[in-house]
């Protein structure tokens, strides 16, 4: 496995850091807006269209934002590799028990290209998987972010980090972005599903508009555990970190390599005379 520094094929300016975090913010504001609203108690919560809306326009203005400064030609057939082996990775591990491999190679190519290549790659990879697979739907622009930033993630891990300890990093965050991508998905919907009960668990794990945020997030918390975290986030979290153990330094190094060709800048001659 190569041991030599990473190579940030799509760095990532003061602007667009903060744009970024911006983006990020109000991101994590459209999946938790129902617990921090004032409603009155047991009134109905809609499914917020508008913001299915704005969020797909702030994604592309990321995406706008990072690539401004131009990405390298060899930069963008890398992305346009991984995001296609990514999209026949999720039409194979379509999530059954939860094995899915799409994050396993998302989380190496943030490693190994940086945070803005990371975030990119998260939006077009379940962007390309959804077109394959015919997952389009509301849930597609919560996916894309989230799935960034997975990828983002990655490429802000510390850099210092190399070999065997490199790995065991790298698969560590594997299994906390398994459960964290689990827990921020279900939050997309679950405020808005009406009459949700778990065999086995006395009482309605629906959100309830008006409640006390603990409560709620109580609620949320015994749902998550029950129909989620236990099964199918467990078995991504399991699939991410065996891929990356048994593949990861082979990807790395190949990736790495790839780094290092992609971001060939040309030299300056000299003038004659």
């Amino acid at each position: 496995m190569s041991r030599g520094p990473a190579v940030r094929a799509v760095p990532v300016s003061r602007r667009s850091a903060a744009v970024l975090g911006l983006a990020s913010v109000a991101g994590l504001m459209m999946l938790c807006w129902p617990l921090l609203v004032r409603v009155p108690t047991d009134a109905q919560v809609s499914p917020p269209f508008l913001f299915l809306g704005l969020l797909p326009v702030v994604i592309v203005v990321v995406l706008a934002e990072i690539s401004e400064g131009g990405m390298d030609p060899r930069v963008l057939a890398v992305l346009g590799v991984l995001s296609a082996v990514n999209a026949v990775l999720r039409g194979l591990s379509p999530g059954t028990a939860g094995v899915e491999l799409v994050l396993f190679l998302l989380i190496l190519a943030g490693r190994v290209f940086g945070p803005g290549f990371g975030f990119v790659l998260g939006c077009t990879s379940l962007f390309a998987s959804a077109l394959m697979t015919a997952g389009v739907g509301p849930w597609l622009p919560f996916q894309m972010l989230v799935s960034a930033w997975v990828g983002m993630g990655a490429g802000l891990l510390p850099r210092r980090v190399t070999g065997r300890a490199e790995v065991a990093m790298l698969a560590a965050y594997g299994v906390v972005s398994a459960y964290a991508f689990g827990l921020l998905m279900n939050l997309s919907g679950w405020p808005f599903l009406l009459g949700v009960a778990v065999p086995g668990h006395g009482g309605s794990l629906s959100f309830v508009a008006g409640a006390p945020l603990l409560d709620n997030l109580e609620r949320f918390g015994v749902y998550t555990l029950l129909t989620s975290t236990g099964s199918w986030d467990t078995g991504r979290a399991i699939t991410n970190a065996v891929a990356i153990v048994v593949l990861g330094p082979a990807v790395l190094t190949t990736l790495r390599r790839a780094a290092r060709r992609a971001t060939v800048t040309g030299t300056v001659a000299e003038p004659v005379g």
